[in-house]
């Protein structure tokens, strides 16, 4: 157990010690960020002693909430019983059966088994490795290359950083040779004077001349987030997805559904692929399928390669020492069993998920939003300064950080990506919940008009 400190003494201890994700380091010795110290419901508290409404979920992960004692109950049951055992030399431990078995049951009909991770970086290593030995079984070893899209987030690994699409990570690291990026579906920023359906067939079939550019003999796959989520929630044109399933279904190329953010109910379906009708081959998962109180994650298998990684395959040499961990097995069954006897699926689909883009959707009249998407529990504005042209309110898109701070003054976690103010808020929340998010939500973009004088 930690010592008890001040706020001030958490903070200087934190920063003297503590390197952070995705931080400026310099910038965090004076800024020291905030402790959080506690949660319930859908509210964090942070040593300073300020309650905020956490739009996002923690980092998308927290769908059900912060207070879910079966979850902690179940956790501690198995920590009692089994609190950890390798999943190697041919060993397994039952929460892991079980959850292997659920995740199929409740997977789109195609997929038959799973392999676990720790999280969605690790998955899409462990996609890469599936796919590389899929291809050489079926002797084609020239199938290397994997497409994926500009501004997609696919973890941040070396080679899931790779596959995604931020050049801002890829300027820090040499990217893996054999991966693509192409244009991502953002209609908003790519879509110049093409109509938002048009956009979504032009942006689909670049994923085609891509294909033919590198050859369809030298295509391993393709990876996509059903809405790209870190990239700012970018929600695609409805011709986007079925023109692009049209290409994989005339091409013989594997399509992963990276699904981390968009599985277990976020978009109204239980994955992402079954709202907008994909049939990928692999599906990606991770974060919601514990609640975010337990590090898991993992990969769905279809038959198509299970049958021949399975049959003819040999050892699959790839793993890692907490693969199935009994513990975190144990947090996901729990939190499958909360979603699915709540209906929360569900609810996303015809009650919070709804209620929620309308509310969101009315933000459009204020005088810096300049465009908004939405699907599910998943939201995103961009801020400009002029509707009409669709000027940003500063160069290089620093206007999203202001907004951020007021957000935070003002009690609120949304997230900034460049100029887009993303939302992921938990399924939990009530219209109540709703309504005083937005309310926080339209004072903090009053204040950044103020602080812009627009």
């Amino acid at each position: 157990m930690y010592k008890e400190k001040t706020s001030s003494q958490w903070k200087n201890l934190d920063a003297s010690y503590h390197l952070h994700p995705f931080t400026d380091f310099q910038e965090y010795q004076s800024s020291k960020g905030r402790i959080i110290e506690k949660a319930e419901h859908i509210y964090i508290y942070d040593t300073d002693g300020k309650k905020y409404l956490d739009a996002m979920s923690g980092l998308w992960c927290c769908s059900l909430g912060y207070t879910q004692p079966a979850i902690g109950e179940a956790v501690a049951n198995q920590f009692n019983q089994l609190p950890y055992y390798n999943n190697f030399f041919q060993c397994s431990n039952a929460p892991a059966a079980e959850l292997a078995e659920r995740l199929v049951k409740i997977s789109p009909k195609q997929f038959t088994h799973v392999f676990f991770t720790n999280s969605g970086s690790e998955a899409n290593d462990t996609n890469i490795r599936l796919i590389r030995r899929y291809w050489d079984l079926k002797k084609q070893p020239k199938k290397r290359y994997i497409i994926a899209r500009s501004n997609a987030y696919h973890g941040s690994t070396i080679a899931a950083a790779s596959l995604g699409g931020f050049k801002s990570v890829h300027d820090q690291f040499e990217t893996l040779p054999y991966t693509s990026h192409i244009i991502e579906p953002n209609w908003f920023t790519e879509g110049e004077n093409h109509s938002s359906k048009d956009f979504g067939i032009i942006a689909a079939q670049e994923l085609e001349k891509r294909i033919d550019e590198i050859g369809e003999a030298n295509i391993a796959a393709f990876i996509a987030e059903p809405i790209q989520g870190a990239g700012g929630v970018i929600v695609p044109p409805s011709s986007y997805w079925p023109e692009v399933q049209r290409i994989l279904n005339e091409r013989d190329i594997l399509f992963v559904s990276d699904e981390v953010i968009c599985g277990f109910g976020r978009t109204g379906s239980m994955f992402g692929c079954e709202t907008y009708n994909t049939k990928p081959d692999l599906i990606t998962f991770a974060k919601a399928v514990t609640n975010g109180f337990q590090p898991l994650g993992g990969v769905l298998v279809n038959d198509r390669i299970s049958e021949v990684i399975t049959k003819d395959g040999g050892e699959f040499g790839h793993g890692f020492t907490y693969s199935g961990h009994p513990i975190a097995c144990a947090a996901a069954l729990a939190t499958l069993d909360i979603l699915e006897k709540q209906n929360f699926v569900s609810r996303v689909a015809n009650d919070i998920g709804p209620y929620l883009q309308s509310k969101w959707h009315e933000l459009s009249d204020h005088e810096i939003v300049g465009h908004i998407r939405g699907a599910g529990m998943l939201g995103s504005i961009e801020l400009v300064r002029d509707k009409i042209t669709n000027e940003r309110l500063e160069p290089d898109q620093k206007a999203g950080g202001i907004c951020r701070e007021f957000c935070i003054a003002n009690n609120l976690v949304m997230r900034a990506v460049g100029d887009s103010m993303i939302i992921s808020p938990p399924f939990v929340c009530s219209h109540e919940d709703i309504d005083l998010l937005i309310e926080r939500a339209r004072k903090s973009l009053d204040q950044t008009a103020a602080y812009y004088n627009v």
